[in-house]
This record gives C-alpha cells, structure tokens and sequence, in this order.
C-alpha cells in the first residue's frame, strides 16, 4: 500500500505514549478529529496532523472527571467563577466538571440553569454539565429538571445547607426521591445532631474539634437514612465525600442500588496533624478525619466499594478562611490538584494506573451515564489527560488558578505531574502551559436523558 495516496488529515497526533485503553497498557499511537479518537496503533501512519505531541516517556489517559466541584459562580465570584475553575482544571489534567447548585441564586429551576449554561459559553476551558438542587420547592418538577439539556442530575443537601436547598426532612427527602429517574447525588450529614453539636465547638473556638462537631455518627446517621429511603422508593443513589470507617463498612453492603465517591483530601490529610499545620485551611464538610478512617478509605477502594474519586473543589479567600472558627466557612480548592495527588499516591504504592484510571474517568462515566467519556477507544471523545508518572513538581499556591489562590498543600512536592490536556480533541494544555486558545468548552451528554416535554419553571 502507498501510505503516502491514502493519508487522511488529523487534528491531533499523539506518539510514541503509553496509552492506557480497555485492554490496558499499550505503546500504541492516537489519532484525533472533529472532536473523536478516529485511529490507534498502526493505523495512525494513515494520518497526517499539523499538529503531533511527541509522547515518549509519558502515559496517556482517559480525559479526568471531577464529578463534584463548586465554582461559585453566579453571586461569589470574589472566590471562583467558570473561567478560573476551568481553568485550573486543565492545568490539572481535568477535562469535564460537574458543577454544584449553591450558588447565588441557588441552581434549582431551568432558568437557574440556563444562567449557568450561558456564563460557561466560551468561557470554559473544559466540558461541563450542572447539577440541579433537589428542594421542597421542586420536588415535583425534577423529573422535568433533570432532564434538562447540561443537568448533571440531582444534588441533595441533608446537612451543611440553608434555605431552600437544605432538605433534612423525611417528608421531603422521599418527595425528592420518588420524583425523578436519574441517580441522585447526595451531601449526607445528619442536620439535627450538628445543630445540636455546635456547641461543643462554640465555647471552645479549636478548629481541631471540628470532626468532634460533624462527628463519625452525624454521617452515618444521614447515610442510613438516605439509604433505607432510596430502598423505599427504588432511586438509585450516589453518596458524596464518604468519610468514616462506619459508612464504608454500612456502604459495602448495600452496592446494589448505591455508588461511592470519596475525595483526595480525605485521601491525603489526616486529623489533628493537617489542623495544627493549616489550621481553618483543613476545614471540610465532612471534616477530614483520623488515621483509622483513611485506612478505611483505601481499603475501600482496594475492595472496589469506590466508583468515583471528586475533588469538591470549593474555594474561599484566605480572608474569609481567617475567620475565629466555628465562623469560618468549610472548603478548599481541589480540582486542579486531583490528579497529581492522586499521581504521588500512585507512586507511593496505594493504587494502580488501572484503578486510578477507574476512579476518575471510566468510573463516573459509568455511575452518570455520560456519553462519549471514559475510555480511550475508536468513536470516543479525544478528551485526553497525558501525564509523567516520574516527573517530580511541588505545588505551590502561584500555580492555582483559583481566584482564591491558595491550595492547603502549598509545598508539597509530588511525584507525578499532567503534562498535556486535550479537550474535544484540541490541546488546551501544552508542555505545563495553557495554550492561549480560546474556550471551548462544552456542556456534557448523558445517556439516560429523556426528552423534555415540558418546561419546568418556579
């Protein structure tokens, strides 16, 4: 065959990488256009590119989903909007987010959405979709809502919430469950006993207490509750930032209908040591907690009862953080340092590339029904995270994009770094550098999206 007559015209050439595909490690090439991988292996020689990375010595994966980010944008923009939050993601090796609904207005009707919808057009450096907020004042309309073009379903606050958005009641949690299709995502602490809790950290101001306050009984209270409810009217769940012994061990046995996520802080910082070092830094809801809970966290992914590690990605300035606690506000920014944390876990041993591929791309396009995302295969979308397994960096907070600008592991230094990001087939991320490209992110499909018949509006 002349190779040179039969040559077709690529976006994107990647070579010489080691690719990481359903069959698992392979030294083969990639070929991208229109969006799609369209050859691997020998047929690339095929195809030619204006533009070719040369990926000797590097890994290349499944474009990474953070399933679980808060980008602040409408109404706290002084913290994070979409283009910086999409941004770090990139330089993170990120290439699609699912965004939450407490913003200001919170997310919970189609016009709430489309808003968002709108802020994301050509501004987002990634693929995006949005969750809804599942309230007694919707509850009837979600299965409208969540069928809406960019809803990355339903999210469902039982603790850690105000307003509309906080449904702690029973009456209301199973309004919501019994109104809609798709698996809800849900923040499971149990409301009652923080209130009643808070004392406790009130008097004494230590934000060493605060897994005291937000104890190992107030999630697993909400866990069971929620669980036994999504048994009761047959929804299909997904439980947010698990993070006690208790509730892996309560999880692993109901798998049928439940699915898992768990986040790099609870991964990687332990109680009281990261308290004393960072102080209000530390502070999460869920609190990161003691030794023996981590421990359970990665059992739990050896033991495969985590589908989906998420950043919750949730920014606050360094001045709202340095507030006198209990007044200070949980969150931290995370999305643009998944991956390298999970890249250094990778070199310490506690997970393999498969498993940390599984986590963080098959994974939630599989919990989510996501089209097109997941896997490096013929027909897929050319989103793509190539990484350097060996390359030593260390974070600093001048590298966060985040309008907030800090990262609590702030010197860190690492082993394992993204190098380039490819999203919808274009390199957005270069040699560690953003290209200047312009945005073009998009909102992302799901498979089991109905048709809407109706719009669904307060």
């Amino acid at each position: 065959m002349n190779l040179a007559s039969s040559s077709r015209y690529a976006d994107v050439l990647i070579c010489g990488g080691t690719v990481v595909t359903p069959n698992g490690c392979e030294s083969i090439d990639v070929a991208c256009a229109a969006g799609q991988i369209v050859a691997l292996g020998d047929l690339c020689r095929l195809w030619q590119a204006d533009t070719v990375i040369e990926a000797t010595g590097l890994h290349v994966l499944p474009g990474v989903i953070d399933s679980q980010v808060h980008f602040r944008e409408p109404g706290l923009t002084h913290k994070e909007d979409i283009e910086a939050g999409t941004r770090g993601a990139v330089l993170g090796g990120v290439t699609a987010v699912f965004e939450m609904p407490n913003t200001q207005p919170l997310t919970l009707w189609q016009t709430d959405l489309q808003a968002k919808l709108d802020a994301a057009q050509g501004r987002a450096w990634c693929n995006y979709a949005f969750y809804i907020g599942g309230s007694a004042i919707n509850a009837e309309q979600l299965p409208q809502l969540e069928n809406l073009h960019g809803c990355a379903g339903v999210k469902v606050f039982m603790g850690s919430s105000f307003g509309d958005l906080l449904a702690d009641e029973d009456s209301v949690l199973r309004r919501i469950l019994h109104h809609g299709r798709r698996r809800l995502a849900v923040h499971a602490e149990d409301e009652a006993r923080l209130r009643q809790r808070r004392a406790l950290v009130e008097a004494s101001g230590e934000v060493c207490q605060h897994p005291l306050w937000r104890d190992e009984q107030s999630a697993l209270l909400a866990t069971r509750r929620i669980v036994q409810l999504a048994q009761e009217t047959g929804r299909r769940l997904h439980v947010l930032h698990v993070s006690t012994a208790e509730e892996m061990a309560f999880l692993a046995a109901h798998k049928q209908r439940v699915t898992v996520e768990v986040t790099p802080h609870h991964l990687s910082l332990v109680a009281p040591d990261c308290y004393q070092r960072l102080g209000c830094l530390a502070q999460m809801n869920p609190p990161v907690r003691e030794h023996r809970h981590q421990r359970a966290l990665w059992q739990a992914i050896a033991d495969g009862v985590v589908d989906v590690i998420g950043s919750d990605h949730a920014p606050h300035t360094l001045e709202e953080k340095a507030r006198p606690y209990p007044h200070s506000p949980s969150g931290m920014t995370g999305v643009q340092t998944l991956l390298p944390l999970l890249l250094d876990h990778l070199h310490g041993g506690r997970l393999s590339l498969p498993r940390l591929v599984d986590l963080t791309s098959a994974g939630p396009a599989r919990v989510f029904g996501l089209e097109g995302k997941g896997r490096i295969a013929l027909g897929f979308d050319a989103d793509l995270t190539l990484v350097d397994l060996r390359a030593r960096r260390t974070i600093h907070n001048h590298w966060i994009a985040s309008r907030s600008g800090w990262t609590p592991y702030d010197g860190l230094s690492v082993c394992g770094w993204p190098i380039h990001t490819l999203v919808n087939g274009q390199v957005v991320v270069r040699d560690e550098v953003l290209t200047g490209a312009i945005p073009q992110g998009r909102p992302l499909r799901f498979l089991d999206v109905l048709p809407v018949s109706q719009s669904a509006q307060p």
